[in-house]
């Protein structure tokens, strides 16, 4: 915890300063700041910034855009749109069509070329970003509080105008190509080439007339933003939005997971980079916050951590030990109605099995022995990071728009606690062996792979024999 506090920016330590001295002397706050190995004060330092942070303030407009904001005072604010739909909403023939439309929010519009959006956004001294996944759409605006109007003006232009460099990526691609094979979510974001080279402006009204609805947006605000002012330029700029469709609203269409195989040998490429899961949940789900807990418990190490034996992960001390790769993450990626459970690992083609062997004797004592000690580290653990995560307007921004897409509202902090802290060991050898335990997994191996172990053999070892 020491470690992870001593990460903050100077901003974020001002903040949780300031949160921490409503309750403590300046003397005691330094105190627990400055704290070592004292984890229990961390720790409820912890749980008072989560009884303090700000109020997120909701509001629904007339055509169902939601806005939802977060005032903490700051001089800055980020503001964004969180559109409810993505590469999953897509067919065979306009694949690719919803990360088309996030690279042209770089590009002009009617009322700005390009040079003069440019010019305009750098003398504002603002940043914009724009990003697709496979739910979900999202353009946001980093800026000056006195700039907020004219970050929306942006966002309103964008939304109504009309590489395998990366292996962990392609890797990704694969793994859902795989798992959700002929399905929504098994095709890639950016869809394929000749889809791209084929997209017109028909496609892209089309998309945005059936999809950019205002109760699938969500408006969102964190920093030195008022609520009330927030509203008044969501009706402006976005009240002109459609609130209900002409027919039938596109249904969110089924996805199916299959315990499968992708590989790509290529003996050329140093390393191996290899991807294994299991169906999980959805957002909502009750089961995905266990799922959260034995995600941090297998954690993520590379090359560069130092710990070596005395690494909190076991996976990562065998791993350190051992050698046995140059990376490994756990991961938890969550949709709608599934999600991946799993590990993404790069390894040299001689250490594959071994670490292929270490990985899933590790998800079966999550199954059959994980211990009290182990499970309180882990929610510890997984209750800083969420902590340390919100440190700055765009990462509580994000948060706050992701959270009214996929649960209509935003979970307070200490709500999350509550929840983390009702697990215990039962909770999750009992959540993973229903989800881990001789399940059917889903695998993606790039490169040199010979020694990847046949799927028969990975597939028997997702369950012990018992006696």
């Amino acid at each position: 915890m020491a470690a992870s506090l001593q990460r903050l920016t100077s901003a974020g330590r001002y903040l949780l300063q300031r949160q921490l001295q409503k309750t403590y002397s300046l003397k005691r706050v330094r105190f627990i700041l400055a704290a070592g190995p004292h984890r229990l004060l961390a720790t409820q330092a912890a749980h008072q910034v989560a009884l303090n942070v700000p109020e997120t303030k909701v509001t629904t407009l007339e055509n169902g855009l939601r806005v939802a904001s977060e005032d903490s005072g700051l001089t800055t604010c980020t503001v964004g749109l969180w559109i409810d739909a993505g590469s999953r909403y897509e067919n065979e023939r306009n694949n690719g069509t919803a990360h088309f439309l996030e690279h042209m929010a770089f590009k002009g519009t009617r009322k700005r070329s390009q040079l003069d959006l440019e010019l305009e956004i750098e003398n504002m001294g603002a940043h914009l970003n724009a990003y697709t996944s496979r739910e979900q759409t999202v353009y946001y605006a980093k800026a000056f509080s006195k700039d907020l109007p004219r970050g929306i003006e942006h966002k309103s232009e964008k939304t109504q105008t009309f590489l395998e460099t990366n292996l962990q990526e392609v890797v990704f691609d694969y793994l859902h190509a795989t798992a959700y094979q002929s399905t929504a979510l098994g095709r890639t974001i950016l869809g394929p080439t000749e889809n791209i080279k084929t997209i017109n402006r028909g496609d892209l009204v089309e998309y945005i007339t059936t999809h950019y609805k205002g109760p699938r947006i969500v408006l969102a605000a964190a920093g030195g933003v008022a609520h009330d002012e927030l509203i008044n330029l969501a009706k402006y700029h976005f009240g002109k939005l459609p609130g209900r469709y002409q027919g039938e609203a596109p249904a969110l269409p089924p996805c199916h997971f299959t315990g499968s195989e992708i590989r790509v040998r290529d003996d050329k490429m140093p390393l191996a980079h290899i991807a294994i899961a299991v169906e999980a949940v959805g957002w909502s789900h009750p089961d995905t916050i266990p799922l959260m807990v034995a995600n941090t418990l297998i954690g993520n190490w590379d090359r560069s951590f130092g710990g070596g034996v005395n690494l909190s992960s076991k996976l990562a001390q065998m791993t350190c030990q051992g050698n046995l790769c140059h990376s490994f993450q756990s991961f938890n990626t969550c949709y709608t109605d599934t999600g991946l459970w799993g590990l993404y690992m790069v390894c040299e083609p001689g250490t594959i099995n071994d670490m292929m062997h270490f990985t899933q004797m590790e998800w079966m004592s999550l199954c059959t022995s994980v211990t009290e000690t182990d499970v309180a580290r882990a929610k510890n653990l997984l209750k800083t990071n969420m902590l340390l995560h919100l440190d700055g307007s765009t990462p509580i921004c994000e948060d706050i728009g992701r959270q009214m897409l996929c649960y209509s509202r935003r979970i307070p902090l200490h709500e999350l606690e509550a929840r983390i802290d009702a697990i215990n060991a039962k909770t999750i050898k009992d959540v993973c062996t229903k989800y881990i335990y001789n399940k059917a997994p889903a695998i993606a191996a790039v490169g040199p792979i010979e020694q990847l172990p046949d799927y028969n053999q990975i597939r028997s070892g997702m369950f012990w024999m018992r006696t």
